[in-house]
C-alpha cells in the first residue's frame, strides 16, 4: 500500500483517474456493435461472413483514426483533444438511435463507433505523462485497465437490448458519456511532458523499424483482445447456443481478466522488463488460442481458455507500453497512436478469420489457428530484435536504464533516427 501511495504521490492521480473513465467508457462505445452482435445478426439474418465483417468494421475505423487524433493532441492537448473526442462520440450514438435501421447503417454506425476506439493513445499518454520513467509501466498500465468498457459493454448491453431493443441502446449509451466527459473537464490538467515539434518529428516513428516491430506484436496483443472481444458474443451464441445474454455473460469472464491483468502487466514489465513478459506472452496466447479451437465442443474448457487466453493478452498490452516511454520519451502519444492503429487493425483479422472459416469449412478452427502461427510468428521476430533493442535503448529484458543517481529513465532523447 505505502508502496502505491508513492506511486500515485509521484504524479498527478486526479488525470489518470480522468484518463482511465475516458478510455473505460470510450472503450465500451467501440465494442457496442460486437457485444449486441447475435441481436443485430438475427434481426438481419447476416451470414457468418457478414457477421464477422460487422464486428471488425468498428475495429478498423478506430485504428484509422487513432493516429490522426494522436497527431492533433499535440497541437491543442490531450486534455482537450479526449474532450473533442466525446462530444464527437455523442453525435456518433445519437446517429444510432435514430436512424440505424438496415445492415447498411450498422456498417456505417460501425464507422461512426470507431471515433471512440481513437481513445487509446491520447488516454494512456495523458495519464501517465506526470509520471517519471520508473513508474510510466503502472501508469500506463493503469490508464489503459480502462479496456475494462469490454466488460461494460457485454455486461449491459444484451439485457438492455433484449428489453428495450438494440437500438436503444446507442440511446442510453450516449448518456453515460456525460459522466467521463465532466470528470475530464474538471479533475485532468494537461502534463508537462508536452513538446512543440514538427510533423516530421511527429511521425518520425512511422519510417523506424523499432515502430512496425512494435505495432505487429500489437496486432497480437491488443488486436487479438479486441477481435476477440468483440466477436466472442456471436462466437458463444452460434458455437454451444447459449443465449444471447449469457453469451455477453461468458465474454465478460474473459474479457475481465484481460482488462485486471493489463495493469500486472505494466508492474511486472516495470520490474522484470518488457521483454520478458512479452516472451511468456506470445507462448501463452499461442498455446490457449490454438486449445479453444480444438475444444470447441466444451463450454467451460473453452471459457477457462479464454480467460488464460485474454489474461495473456491483456498482460502483453501492459508490457508493451512500458516499452513505448523508453523507446520515444518525447512522443510518446503519437507514437502509442500509430502503434495502436495497426494493433488495432489487426484486430479486424480475427473475426473475419473466424466468420470465413466456418462459412467455408463449418468450423471456426481455422480462424483459431491462423491466428496462433501469427502469435509465434511475432515471437520469433520479438527473439531477434531484442538483441538491438537491449543494446541500444533499454537494460536487458527491457527495463529502463538507469541514471547515475540510480533512477530509472528513459531512453536518451537524442534523435531518433540516430537510435534506430
Amino acid at each position: 500500500m505505502s508502496t502505491f501511495k508513492t506511486f500515485l504521490r509521484a504524479g498527478h492521480a486526479p488525470t489518470l483517474f480522468a484518463s482511465f473513465l475516458y478510455f473505460d467508457f470510450c472503450f465500451a462505445v467501440w465494442v457496442l456493435n460486437g457485444a449486441m452482435g447475435p441481436f443485430i445478426s438475427e434481426s438481419f439474418s447476416l451470414s457468418p461472413a457478414q457477421k464477422g465483417f460487422m464486428v471488425s468494421v468498428p475495429i478498423l475505423a478506430g485504428a484509422l483514426m487513432r493516429f490522426p487524433l494522436g497527431v492533433l493532441s499535440q497541437y491543442i492537448g490531450r486534455k482537450n483533444a479526449a474532450m473533442v473526442e466525446m462530444t464527437l462520440i455523442v453525435a456518433a450514438l445519437a446517429f444510432g438511435y435514430f436512424f440505424v435501421n438496415s445492415y447498411d447503417t450498422v456498417l456505417a454506425m460501425g464507422v461512426l463507433l470507431g471515433i471512440a476506439g481513437a481513445s487509446f493513445g491520447v488516454a494512456l499518454s495523458l495519464g501517465s505523462g506526470w509520471f517519471p520513467a520508473r513508474y510510466k509501466g503502472l501508469a500506463m498500465g493503469i490508464a489503459g485497465a480502462g479496456n475494462s468498457g469490454t466488460v461494460l459493454a457485454v455486461l449491459f448491453a444484451p439485457p438492455l437490448a433484449m428489453k428495450f431493443g438494440w437500438q436503444a441502446v446507442y440511446g442510453m449509451a450516449a448518456l453515460t458519456m456525460v459522466l467521463p466527459l465532466a470528470v475530464m473537464w474538471i479533475c485532468a490538467k494537461e502534463p508537462p511532458d508536452r513538446e512543440h515539434q514538427t510533423l516530421r518529428q511527429h511521425v518520425s516513428c512511422l519510417f523506424e523499424k523499432d515502430g512496425w516491430a512494435f505495432s505487429l506484436i500489437y496486432i497480437v496483443t491488443f488486436g487479438g483482445f479486441i477481435g476477440l472481444a468483440s466477436f466472442l458474443p456471436t462466437y458463444f451464441y452460434d458455437q454451444f447456443k447459449v443465449s444471447k445474454v449469457e453469451a455477453g455473460q461468458l465474454t465478460m469472464l474473459a474479457t475481465l481478466m484481460g482488462s485486471g491483468v493489463r495493469v500486472v502487466g505494466g508492474y511486472i514489465s516495470d520490474r522484470v522488463g518488457g521483454i520478458n513478459t512479452l516472451g511468456g506472452v506470445l507462448l501463452l496466447v499461442a498455446g490457449s488460442l490454438a486449445l479453444c479451437g480444438l475444444m470447441g465442443g466444451s463450454l467451460v474448457l473453452t471459457t477457462l481458455l479464454f480467460m488464460l487466453c485474454f489474461a495473456a493478452l491483456g498482460a502483453g498490452n501492459g508490457a508493451l507500453f512500458q516499452l513505448v516511454p523508453l523507446r520515444w520519451p518525447l512522443t510518446t502519444a503519437v507514437a502509442g497512436s500509430m502503434i495502436g492503429e495497426v494493433g488495432a487493425l489487426g484486430g479486424g483479422f480475427l473475426p473475419n478469420a473466424m466468420g470465413l472459416s466456418k462459412q467455408y469449412s463449418g468450423s471456426y478452427l481455422g480462424g483459431f489457428l491462423a491466428f496462433t502461427a501469427l502469435a509465434l510468428l511475432m515471437l520469433a521476430m520479438l527473439r531477434v530484435v531484442q538483441i538491438r533493442w537491449t543494446r541500444t535503448w533499454a537494460e536487458k529484458g527491457g527495463r529502463a536504464r538507469p541514471t547515475s543517481d540510480g533512477v530509472h529513465a528513459p531512453a536518451a532523447t537524442r534523435p531518433l533516427e540516430r537510435r534506430a
